[in-house]
């Protein structure tokens, strides 16, 4: 089932919560609806549910305009993220309630109902829970459940509204692993809401990034991630640093270095160039390095993560070194550039992208095993 949204908006009063999103999803596709808190992503995911209805705009399932649909009518599968499990209910029965609400004429058979919740609990691998009671389960449990409530409808759209937020973070990486699986199984057009960046770069065949109503960016996550459109976008999807530089005649300069990135075509004046921390090298201070002194360090999973404090403001850039390695604090340090992206005063961007070097090849002297 194709989704078209199309020049909608939703004002509350006098504060507007969307403004012109347009929107194609296509059949099949896993769609994330990534922002931050506020940024209009659940108030959007419920107007394509009918939940909510537009100030303007329309949404379109295929070629039907489903202002004219109820929510009924629309067959979306809707699961939240606090389950809404039905708590006097058995799991089996809170998976048949949705057929068994349904009008005489449309119910399916009794025999049909329980065949079919007992191959969505095989499904969705709770097969031999159908007499629990939702009580009786654990978090990741019950979303499983409400999952296959939403599927027993057999819906021809299936939304998500951070599906798992209220797990813990084990359960929600083995879930994450576990819904792109059902995705590919089902083939449902399904869109889901997220503010975790690594859910959605995981989960998703596209991701819409939303900020303050709008569409800030919208592509696949190497698109996003590596070549975001906005600072926004740079500093809201995964973890970064910020910098800021100059133009002057097509030359990267901080604080008197010149950086060995060529900007020709950028206008000149104040930019910001954004960093990852694998994105630097740090080494032994030099020319056309980002010079200053290592303030704190600490451990991040496998690599040592270092902050480094840069000229006379101090700013700080992050970066990573393996674990078993440190640096010595308040010592000075070079920071290599491997890869940059630097945004202009006018939004034009350039993304700078060199040799994947490994740090850990740099030993400088200004570091020692730990």
């Amino acid at each position: 089932m194709d989704i078209r949204v199309t020049g909608l908006t939703k004002s509350y009063g006098i504060s507007p919560a969307l403004h012109g999103i347009d929107l194609d999803i296509k059949s099949g596709e896993l769609l994330g609806l990534l922002g931050p808190s506020g940024s209009g992503k659940t108030t959007l995911l419920r107007i394509i549910a009918g939940l909510e209805q537009p100030s303007t705009g329309t949404v379109f399932f295929g070629t039907d305009d489903t202002s004219r649909l109820s929510v009924q009518e629309r067959r979306v599968g809707f699961v939240f993220q606090h389950y809404a499990l039905f708590r006097h209910m058995s799991v089996a029965d809170n998976v048949a309630y949705g057929l068994r609400v349904r009008p005489r004429g449309k119910r399916p058979a009794e025999a049909e109902i329980v065949k079919r919740v007992a191959d969505l609990l095989e499904l969705v691998q709770l097969g031999a829970y159908g007499q629990r009671f939702p009580a009786q389960l654990s978090g990741g449990q019950r979303q499983r459940v409400a999952l296959a409530r939403a599927l027993a409808v057999e819906p021809k759209v299936l939304l998500l509204d951070e599906p798992f937020g209220a797990l813990d973070a084990k359960v929600r990486k083995d879930l994450r692993s576990w819904l792109r699986t059902i995705h590919d199984k089902t083939g449902h057009t399904t869109i889901f809401v997220t503010h975790d960046q690594d859910e959605a770069l995981e989960l998703s065949d596209r991701i819409a990034v939303l900020d303050k109503g709008r569409i800030d960016q919208l592509g696949v996550p190497d698109e996003i991630y590596d070549h975001p459109a906005t600072p926004f976008i740079f500093g809201f999807i995964g973890e970064s640093s910020r910098v800021p530089v100059t133009l002057t005649g097509g030359r990267i300069q901080f604080e008197g270095t010149t950086l060995p990135f060529n900007a020709e075509g950028l206008p000149d004046g104040p930019a910001t160039l954004f960093v990852r921390p694998h994105d630097v090298a740090p080494v032994e201070p030099a020319s056309g390095t980002l010079n200053g002194v290592v303030v704190a360090q600490r451990r991040v999973g496998a690599t040592r993560r270092l902050e480094v404090a840069l000229g006379a403001q101090r700013t700080i850039v992050e970066a990573d070194l393996p674990a078993l390695r440190a640096g010595e604090t308040n010592k000075p340090v070079g920071l290599k550039l491997l890869n940059a992206t630097v945004f202009a005063a006018n939004g034009e961007v350039r993304y700078f992208r060199g040799p994947n070097i490994d740090p850990v090849v740099v030993r400088p002297p200004a570091f020692q095993r730990a």
